[in-house]
């Protein structure tokens, strides 16, 4: 069977998976190496988790690979150059494409890391069957893939779907990209944490502080999850709050897009039953015309951490029959 591989480069680490594009949801093998912190280095990384896989494949008598498919965090031009990346400063300027083109002698696609998510999702995940798609990625921060009439869409220079950087307070928190006030800011993992330790410092959350071993400052998202699940009142309420500024973001991008689904997906999908309901409420309360309008499904997304990697192959290697015109 012909296989692709799919590289998904995150700020902690780079996953690299080999998958059947006819049964794309099954990993058939993978990698995954910590994510170094310099330009070449992170070049260097991907090629020896993609060559990894393929020698595992070869080793299983599988194959033969016929395409690689990356990932990139941040802004990612028309010619697969990474040009900014507020989580990834150290990959910023690298050009993957040709390296990695030369090195496995394999054709190579590069693209934005949320615009893979969202194609593995429309192509056989949550999405299958609309074409008017929205994906917001919930991890270290916050990423954006938009399908439109059954195609990506990259925007004039391959940019479009960065709603983590849209400014919802001006006098709010810094963000890595040197502003204040992002989405991100309040929507992501690290938003989430920066909520939780601000409800602790009121002395709304005590229960936080004691599981992060008595420091505010200490408090992660992680922590919040797991106190939320375990019914603490106040991680409940940080998660409501959390939900709120994830339905405000949501509703904004609508009132722009008007796509017919958005999914909600990256590191914090996991957890969505945990905010979920609260992000709807807040997103119907928002939108404009939400009583005249059809109603824009927010629903979470299926094919969670491998989402990445399976779109990054996916766009390498198009499945023989696809639900609609391929990227």
């Amino acid at each position: 069977m012909t296989l692709a591989i799919g590289v998904d480069v995150g700020g902690t680490k780079v996953l690299a998976a080999a998958i059947d594009p006819t049964d794309p949801t099954v990993i058939v093998v993978s990698q995954r190496v910590p994510t170094p912190l310099g330009g070449p280095a992170i070049v260097e990384a991907i090629t020896a988790a993609a060559r990894q896989v393929l020698d595992d494949v070869d080793d299983k008598g599988l194959g033969p690979v016929a395409g690689v498919g990356v990932g990139l965090p941040g802004l990612v031009d028309l010619d697969g150059c990474l040009r900014s990346a507020p989580n990834l400063h150290g990959g910023i300027g690298a050009s993957v494409r040709q390296p990695l083109a030369d090195a496995l002698e394999l054709p190579v696609v590069v693209d934005n890391d949320a615009n893979c998510a969202a194609w593995a999702e429309v192509v056989a995940g949550a999405g299958v069957g609309a074409t008017e798609v929205l994906l917001v990625t919930l991890g270290t921060g916050i990423g954006g893939g938009l399908v439109v009439k059954g195609r990506l869409h990259h925007g004039a220079r391959g940019f479009a779907g960065e709603p983590g950087h849209m400014v919802v307070d001006p006098n709010g928190p810094l963000c890595p990209c040197g502003r204040r006030g992002c989405w991100e800011r309040y929507a992501s993992g690290s938003g989430l944490a920066w909520l939780a330790r601000r409800a602790a410092a009121r002395g709304d959350a005590p229960g936080l502080i004691e599981r992060a071993g008595g420091e505010i400052g200490a408090i992660h998202g992680e922590h919040v999850a797991v106190a939320a699940a375990d019914g603490e009142p106040g991680a409940r309420a940080v998660f409501d709050e959390f939900g709120w500024w994830v339905g405000l973001g949501i509703a904004n991008l609508v009132n722009v897009l008007d796509p017919e689904l958005v999914l909600v997906g990256g590191g914090l999908a996991d957890v969505g039953h945990l905010f979920v309901d609260q992000a709807r409420a807040a997103f119907t309360a928002q939108v404009l015309g939400s009583a005249d309008r059809t109603p824009t499904r927010v629903e979470v997304a299926t094919l969670g951490s491998d989402a990445g990697a399976i779109g990054a192959a996916l766009l390498a290697v198009p499945p023989p029959k696809p639900a609609f015109a391929e990227h």
